[in-house]
C-alpha cells in the first residue's frame, strides 16, 4: 500500500466521520417543536429524569455540613444562605428536562415517544414503573440462583466424563525411588544426630 493510498483512505475515514458527527449534531437541532414535546411526554411518563431530583438537595445538604463542621456558630446563617440559594437554582430544572428531550428526540421518532408515552399513561404502564423494580429484584434473585445451579451441574457432569476419559493412573508405592534413580531428597530418612 502506497504512503498516497493510506492517506487517501484515512481521509475517507475522517470525512465519514465528520459527516456521521454533523448529522447526528443537525438530527438534534432539526427536532421540531412536536417532536420535543413528544420526547417531553415520554419522559414524564417513565420518569425519566426523577431520579435526579435530589441532586440538588443532596449537594446543600453536603454543602451545609461541610461549613457548619467549619464554623458552628455560624449554622443559621449558613442555613439560611444554602436554601435561599438552592430555590434560585431550582428553576435550572427546566434545563435538564431540555436536554433530555433533545437526547430522546436524538434517539426516538416522535411516533416512537408518542406509543411510550401512552404505554406508560396507561394502568399497566404505571404498574410496571411501580412494581417492574421489585420483578427486576425478583429475576436477579432467580438468576442468580439458576447460575449457581448451572455451574454446579456444569463442574459435576465435565468432572464424571473426565474421569471416564482419562484412565487412572497408578498411584506411586510410598517409598518408591524415581524413574531416574535419585532418591527424593525430601523424603530421605533423618541422619542420627550424634
Amino acid at each position: 500500500m502506497t504512503i498516497a493510498s493510506g492517506l487517501g483512505r484515512s481521509f475517507k475515514a475522517a470525512a465519514a466521520s465528520l459527516f456521521l458527527l454533523t448529522s447526528g449534531i443537525a438530527h438534534a437541532q432539526e427536532a421540531t417543536p412536536e417532536h420535543l414535546a413528544a420526547a417531553r411526554a415520554a419522559i414524564a411518563s417513565i420518569g425519566a429524569t426523577n431520579q435526579f431530583d435530589a441532586i440538588l438537595p443532596r449537594a446543600a445538604d453536603a454543602l451545609k455540613s461541610e461549613m457548619i463542621q467549619k464554623d458552628p456558630n455560624l449554622e443559621a446563617i449558613i442555613t439560611s444562605t444554602v436554601d435561599n440559594e438552592v430555590l434560585a437554582l431550582a428553576v435550572r430544572r427546566a434545563d435538564l428536562e431540555k436536554e433530555a428531550a433533545l437526547v430522546y428526540a436524538k434517539v426516538f421518532t416522535e411516533a416512537d415517544l408518542k406509543a411510550i408515552s401512552d404505554f406508560y399513561t396507561t394502568d399497566a404502564g404505571k404498574k410496571l414503573i411501580k412494581e417492574g423494580p421489585i420483578a427486576t429484584r425478583g429475576l436477579i434473585d432467580a438468576a442468580n440462583i439458576w447460575q449457581a445451579g448451572v455451574a454446579r451441574d456444569l463442574a459435576a457432569n465435565v468432572g464424571a466424563k473426565m474421569k471416564a476419559a482419562v484412565p487412572a493412573e497408578p498411584a506411586p508405592a510410598p517409598d518408591a525411588v524415581p524413574a531416574d534413580g535419585a532418591a527424593d531428597p525430601a523424603k530421605a530418612p533423618e541422619a542420627p544426630k550424634q
